[in-house]
Order: structure tokens, then sequence, then C-alpha cells
């Protein structure tokens, strides 16, 4: 019976491993951490957004989209959702595509997967952090206290990001030492940093805007969504996924009420420090009427374009996502290393990274069925 090692129990490590158990084989998974699955029990804020049903290359960021474009083909987001429910529950999508568990709860989905395991048998073995990959009978993985040998290895270990989850990007060094690159990382899906004087005062404050990215005086990206003024800058559903597009020095421009046009904004919009009551958040009025300085005109200018300036983000401890890793060019159609045999990646570990809206867990989930393919 051919054995394969799993290295990490994340969403990608368990989908492996659990289509491989399937499919007769012998799976070791190997976790560093105490359990398996903590960052997926956190995802969608803690409600389990697994996959969106708008689901396309065009989503992601990597140095190969053809061939993200090809995995996904090979999983669609109905197939996530079927091998799910295939372990039970029920996965719906809401009004933007976003597919969740019907209890919205995402540490279920760990519970749906470790159960599966568990029923396959798949043996898993916690507190085993890999600290090298020797090409003996196979490959073997060493760890403290302990060693594994197999015919084939699967990195899912995942990204940089979140590292109180485990993630911290020291498993990209047992790819590094089979010849492999890490291209530049960098921290996505989190929240930026603004100019701290813009934002003084306006901590706490949530409005649904819309939201433009510029550079240089050209839009880059825009969206609309939830937007959360935090003591350094700006937070919320909006924010993250602009961060996947906004880069240090760029300007931010809100709108906060995107559903009023100019012409009732002027109606509405009253003299004095109380002129935006029931117009805006008294905290966010008394502050933009201060930066106007009293001037209706551009209070009202405000209002609809409301700049920050972007000076960093929080970084990879509040990322949810990494942008970079392993190339796609450094494997084959099936993930497969070309520099090592027997080799494979899966999830966030390779240079793919998503929009916000349960794309980064679709490509755990597409990468791993890709790699158990290969593997059958």
């Amino acid at each position: 019976m051919m054995k394969i090692t799993v290295i990490g129990g994340g969403a990608a490590g368990m989908t492996c491993a659990i289509l491989l158990a399937r499919a007769g084989k012998s799976v070791t998974i190997l976790e560093r951490g105490e359990r398996l699955g903590k960052k997926l029990s956190a995802t969608g804020n803690g409600q389990g957004n697994v996959t969106n049903t708008h689901m396309d290359a065009s989503c992601y960021f990597s140095d190969d989209t053809d061939k993200v474009a090809r995995i996904l083909s090979r999983f669609s987001w109905q197939d996530t959702v079927a091998f799910l429910q295939s372990m039970g529950g029920i996965f719906l999508p809401d009004a933007r595509g976003r597919v969740y568990p019907a209890g919205r709860q995402a540490s279920a989905v760990t519970d749906l997967m470790r159960r599966e395991l568990f029923r396959l048998g798949v043996q898993i073995i916690t507190n085993a952090r890999v600290s090298r990959l020797e090409p003996r009978h196979g490959l073997r993985a060493v760890w403290e206290g302990g060693s594994l040998s197999s015919d084939a290895v699967v990195l899912a270990a995942g990204g940089a990001a979140a590292k109180n989850f485990g993630t911290d990007g020291t498993a990209y060094a047992l790819a590094q030492a089979f010849g492999h690159m890490v291209t530049p990382l960098s921290p996505v899906l989190v929240q930026l940093r603004c100019d701290p004087q813009t934002v003084r005062g306006l901590k706490g404050i949530r409005m649904d805007a819309g939201l433009r990215v510029l550079r240089c005086g050209r839009e880059v990206y825009a969206c609309r969504g939830d937007v959360l003024f935090t003591e350094s800058g700006v937070s919320g559903d909006a924010v993250f996924r602009a961060s996947s597009h906004a880069e240090q020095g760029d300007t931010l421009w809100l709108d906060f009420l995107p559903d009023v046009p100019q012409n009732l904004l002027r109606s509405a919009v009253g003299e004095g420090e109380d002129g935006l009551l029931c117009i805006v958040p008294n905290g966010l009025g008394r502050h933009l009427f201060k930066l106007a300085a009293g001037n209706r005109t551009r209070l009202l200018s405000l209002l609809k374009a409301f700049p920050l300036t972007v000076t960093g983000t929080l970084g990879f401890d509040y990322a949810q996502a990494t942008r970079g890793g392993i190339p796609l060019a450094e494997t084959d159609e099936g993930l497969q290393s070309l520099y090592c045999g027997g080799l494979y990646f899966a999830g966030e570990v390779l240079n793919v990274d998503g929009e916000c809206g349960g794309y980064n867990l679709h490509w755990a989930f597409a990468s791993a069925h890709t790699v158990a393919e290969e593997l059958q």
C-alpha cells in the first residue's frame, strides 16, 4: 500500500488526506500544533466561508494564473460543496456568492473533517514540527522526537500569515532545501494603516461605504462593503478586499453614503456642527465638520470622497493570507516539485492568493484535490 505523509493539518492538508484515504492510501498527517484545523475554524469571520459561486482564475494572484485556471477547472465551487456535504452538513451561498455552512460556524467545518479523518483511519501526529525532508526510502520527514518515511510527501503547511494559527513561514525552508525559490512575501486580506491624523478620534465607527483605491490618480480597485475605523487605520470587509490591491502610498477614497446622490445631500446637510445629524454617525459627523473647517461645500465633498493615505498594513500577524510563496512554475500539472520527485504542494505554501470571499479556502480544497488525483 502506498504510504503518503501530509505536512500540515489545515484545510488543504486535511482535504488531501481524506481524498487519499478514500482512495485506499495509507496516510499520516504531521501537524506542528496541538490540533488540526485551527485556522480553518476562524475562516469567514468565524462563520466558515468555504468557497464562492463566482469562481474564476481572475480572482487570484499568482505567477501562473493559467495553471490556476486549469486547477480550478478540475475542482469547481460545486465540487467543494459536494466534497464537504459528503461528510455531512449543508452549505449555502449568500447574496454575494459566499458559501457558508447552514449553521454559520467555521469550527463545525473543522469538526466535520476531523470526524471523517477518524472514520477513515488516517494517522494524525500533532506537535510534530518537521525540520527537514530527506530523500531516504522515498522521502523521510524528520522532527524533534520522530521521523517518518513514505512514498510521497505533500507539503501543505501554509504561508506566513497569522502565526497564532501555526503558519509562520518556516515551512518554506523544507522546499528551499531542494532548490525551490520563494517569491517575495507580503500580507494580504489585512487591515490597512493610514495617516494617523486623518483617522484620530474615529476608532470604532463602522459604515457601509464605497471604497476606491487610487494610485497616482488612477483607480486600481473599487468595491463596496463594511469599513471599520481602527486606532491606526481601517478594517472591515471592504478593506480586506482592497488590501489585495492597495500599496503603500495609495489613496483610499471612501464614499460614506453610496446610495445617496449629491442633490439629496445638498438639501439634507444643515449648517453648523450638528448639520450631519441622522446622516452619518455623530462622531464621524463632528470629525468631518472639523476637517472641513465649517465649509459646507468641503463637507459635502468629504461625505462622498473621504481621502486616506495608505501607510502600510498591520502585517502578517493580522493577515488572513500570504502573497507569494513557492512558484507554480516550479511544479508540474499535478503540483509535484520539478526538483524532487514525490514532493507535492497544496494550499497557501504556493504562490497563489485569492480575493476575500472564500477564494483562498477554495484554493486549499482545489489544490489538495489536484495532488490527491495525481497520487491515486
